[in-house]
């Protein structure tokens, strides 16, 4: 799903995040209750400008949303700064999924299930 945030940094200065319009919250909380990690974080794949990555959102109580952590290495490679508004494309990561990938990747390594 694609949405433009504006970019903001925590009240320590070090950690910028983008906040998940609501409906994208609410769209999150309904569909994947199983996709949950520690702290209620939910497990999203992510791309802003050319680069894509995994990460997690996580609940924010005061904003009644998710918060989406951009990490400095995104911020040099898309030239983003605190303030400025981006256009960021979000879908969850089926946990189910990546263990079921996982562990059909370890059976084919191991020799299991192969003929």
């Amino acid at each position: 799903r694609r949405f433009e945030a504006e970019v903001w940094v925590a009240q320590n200065g070090s950690w910028h995040f983008v906040t998940l319009p609501f409906d994208l919250a609410d769209d999150i909380d309904d569909g994947a209750p199983d996709a949950r990690v520690g702290f209620g974080s939910v497990r999203v794949e992510v791309t802003i400008g050319s680069s894509t990555w995994n990460t997690s959102v996580f609940p924010d109580t005061k904003a009644s949303s998710y918060v989406l952590p951009v990490k400095q290495a995104i911020r040099r490679a898309e030239r983003i700064g605190d303030g400025d508004r981006v256009t960021v494309s979000l879908h969850t990561i089926d946990r189910h999924a990546r263990s079921t990938a996982r562990s059909t990747a370890r059976s084919t390594r191991s020799g299991e299930g192969v003929a």
